[in-house]
């Protein structure tokens, strides 16, 4: 965006907040008005994103945070929470409301809402091109005076529209546009009840902080937040009576309750103002999105028009992933290379080329494919396909026992599980809830895609490797689903909600947004990478190095001399020499902490077609899945080179004790055993209780020993 790009902020500031539907293009006018001024934490307390960025206009800095996509302000889902409570807690300057030109009638809830928590708010009527390509007629003016709100037409596609909403930001911030503290008036009786308890609230000091009258509405609807919050007080006892009240009134002349007339009031609303404010064309046409939705959600093809999108879309990492990977590879061996001759001290080079650069370098040159990968599910989720894929998936679902809903943490989870885990709060049904939480870690999460990478590239053909890749992914989802059918039939038994979810049109995703997640995953690989998977591989090179064997040393002295003293040729002396290395550094490394260890681990893994060595990878697992490449590297790389670390997949390759077999068993592994620990908390802080997450890590064990144990066999009989 080119706006105030000559004006520099001379202090003032202005604080804004975007909150609309998911699918309303909110995350593109941040992209638009924030450009690459962007940073990306969580908000407090919770694993829930939160964007901020900024921009200079007009001598104001103007702080934007892309609040989460939410339907509405009732606190049900994590991202709900976290909207209501920066909204009330640290209200912003301003409020921005994105709405989606074409699907007003959906968006303007939220909008209501707003309205009752009587912020300073604007709305940006996005995706205008698309109104006006639609023969869609919106009066705006009159629906600004039903909202009491200016409404600002923007296209965050084209860049349109947002010099004037940032001067609508400036001048509502300066108080110089009256805003119109719009009420949303209920049927009388509800009126009334609303009036009585807001008058209960108004002067209380102890609820300064909230809106009376928002509070009374939020009382009658049954909030539990708020309940809680208001319970706390002496003014409680008069307020309690006052709900009862209502409720026999409610009952009396509607048989209902309270929070259903509430609703059925917005709704009225909202009908109202698209009937006196929207003009649709005459005749209603098919759209492009409703003639792809007829092959993508036919009951025959859809199923396996998605499993081919997924294929083609590990087919597209692993082809053009390969050759960046190799280069990153390349790029590590001359860096090794060239620090190797300028660290004379052998414990410190063992420490840098054998422990940070295979370690961290050797999870860092998955970069490309992790890039790759995230790129394509932010595709498919922008562009509207990802809601058809959870469509289509939900006549599987119901099968084992769970609904279309369930599917789209499982789609989180190929991201990271504790989000996904998180996002299973959506789900009303507390069983169907524990169930999906129970199935998540099976997906293959960001982290498990280094270790699947690795393996394949080095076992297999690159025209292979994708497809192994794809079969693995699978077998998470396959292994998922059966669990949850397990636990539906036995300890979990229950009637899975209906599926209802709305399908968004297809839009092509802007270049910006798509880029903009995968920038996001990234940094938080590297910053993976630069903290805990440093701290890991230190660690890991000190208990492979330590403690020292004194009888090799002397072996080693004794050897060094009798070859050094021998008649053979120089040539064969420096081939002796560097076998000897290898030999004594090998013999050191079963002897340290890290071969004891995996010595005792040896004899229940073995089995599987693992060593000691993948033993120690798998422990080291348990806090982050890129760890086990990692402590591979490291471990591996001892003493295989002198002038700088060989490739890890080269190594694997030529050990006599790794195999295709081995491999592929160790990937069913480590898609399907403990979580990282990390997950393992936010599971039990889910559940409520450590029982249930203790039984289930039990069951995942033993479920990844059994796969593995077959495949393993499986594997050697075919090669």
């Amino acid at each position: 965006m080119k706006c105030g790009e000559n004006e520099m902020s001379d202090g003032k500031e202005i604080r804004i907040a975007l909150a609309g539907n998911p699918n309303c293009g909110k995350t593109s006018l941040f992209n638009a008005l924030t450009g690459a001024h962007q940073k990306v934490g969580n908000f407090s307390g919770v694993t829930v994103e939160k964007h901020e960025g900024y921009l200079d206009y007009k001598g104001y800095r103007i702080m934007v945070v892309d609040l989460p996509g939410i339907y509405s302000l009732t606190p049900y889902s994590p991202e709900e929470i976290v909207t209501r409570e920066y909204l009330i807690k640290e209200p912003p300057d301003v409020v921005v409301n994105v709405l989606e030109g074409p699907n007003l009638e959906r968006n303007l809830l939220l909008t209501t809402q707003l309205m009752e928590l009587e912020v300073d708010f604007l709305v940006a009527l996005n995706m205008i091109d698309e109104v006006e390509e639609k023969g869609i007629t919106i009066e705006i003016k009159q629906l600004q005076k039903l909202l009491g709100c200016h409404i600002i037409p923007t296209s965050a596609k084209k860049n349109t529209g947002l010099d004037s909403l940032l001067d609508h930001i400036i001048r509502v911030s300066r108080k110089e546009i009256e805003i119109r503290k719009n009420k949303l008036f209920f049927r009388p009786e509800v009126e009334a009840s609303v009036e009585k308890i807001t008058a209960m609230l108004t002067h209380q000091a102890e609820l300064g902080g909230y809106n009376a009258r928002w509070l009374a509405i939020k009382l009658l609807e049954s909030d539990r937040e708020v309940y809680h919050e208001v319970q706390r007080y002496p003014v409680w006892v008069k307020v309690e009576l006052a709900l009862q009240d209502a409720l026999r009134e409610a009952e009396r002349l509607h048989d209902s309750e309270p929070e259903m007339l509430i609703t059925e009031d917005r709704h009225a609303f909202i009908r109202g103002a698209i009937q006196e404010c929207v003009r649709q064309p005459g005749g209603v046409k098919a759209t492009a999105s409703d003639y792809i939705d007829m092959v993508v959600l036919n009951r025959v093809l859809g199923l396996p028009i998605f499993l081919l999108v997924v294929w083609a879309i590990f087919q597209l990492t692993f082809t053009l992933g390969s050759p960046l990977m190799g280069g990153l590879q390349f790029l590590f061996g001359i860096i090794a290379s060239a620090i190797a001759p300028l660290l004379p001290n052998e414990t410190l080079r063992s420490i840098v080329i054998d422990g940070i650069i295979a370690g961290v370098g050797g999870v860092l040159v998955f970069l490309p494919n992790i890039v790759l990968l995230f790129i394509g599910l932010s595709f498919l989720e922008a562009s509207g396909y990802m809601a058809r894929a959870a469509f289509v998936i939900d006549r599987v679902m119901h099968r084992f026992g769970l609904h279309g809903k369930s599917f789209i943490p499982m789609i989180t989870g190929f991201g990271c599980s504790i989000p996904a885990i998180m996002a299973t709060r959506t789900l009303k049904s507390r069983t169907d809830r524990l169930v999906t939480i129970m199935i998540i870690p099976f997906m293959s999460c960001g982290a498990k895609l280094p270790v699947y990478v690795l393996l394949t590239a080095a076992f297999f053909a690159p025209d292979v490797a994708a497809n192994v890749m794809f079969g693995i992914y699978l077998l998470g989802i396959i292994v998922g689903l059966w669990t949850a059918l397990i636990l539906k039939k036995t300890v979990m038994k229950s009637d899975s909600e209906p599926f209802v979810m709305e399908l968004p049109p297809y839009r092509w995703p802007t270049f910006t947004s798509v880029f903009f997640q995968a920038k996001v995953k990234a940094l938080m690989y590297l910053k993976k990478a630069g903290t805990l998977i440093l701290s890991a591989v230190i660690i890991i090179w000190a208990v492979s190095n330590y403690p020292r064997n004194g009888a090799l040393k002397t072996t080693r002295s004794t050897e060094s001399v009798r070859i050094a003293g021998s008649s053979m040729a120089a040539a064969e002396k420096i081939k002796l020499k560097r076998e000897l290395d290898l030999r004594i550094k090998s013999e050191q490394l079963e002897y340290s902490l890290a071969g004891r260890a995996g010595k005792v681990l040896e004899p229940l893994i073995r089995p599987l077609g693992f060593d000691w060595r993948i033993g120690i990878a798998l422990v080291t697992g348990l806090a982050a899945k890129e760890v086990v490449v990692s402590t591979l590297g490291t471990i591996y790389s001892i003493g295989q080179s002198e002038g700088g670390p060989v490739e890890l997949k080269s190594i694997l390759r030529h050990d006599p004790s790794f195999s295709r077999a081995t491999a592929l068993s160790l990937m069913v592994f480590v898609l399907l055993y403990i979580p990282c620990v990390a997950a393992i908390g936010v599971m039990k802080k889910e559940v409520g209780r450590w029982r249930p997450v203790l039984l289930y890590s039990a069951y995942s064990l033993s479920v990844a020993w059994i796969l593995s144990f077959i495949v393993y066999r499986l594997a050697l009989l075919v090669t």
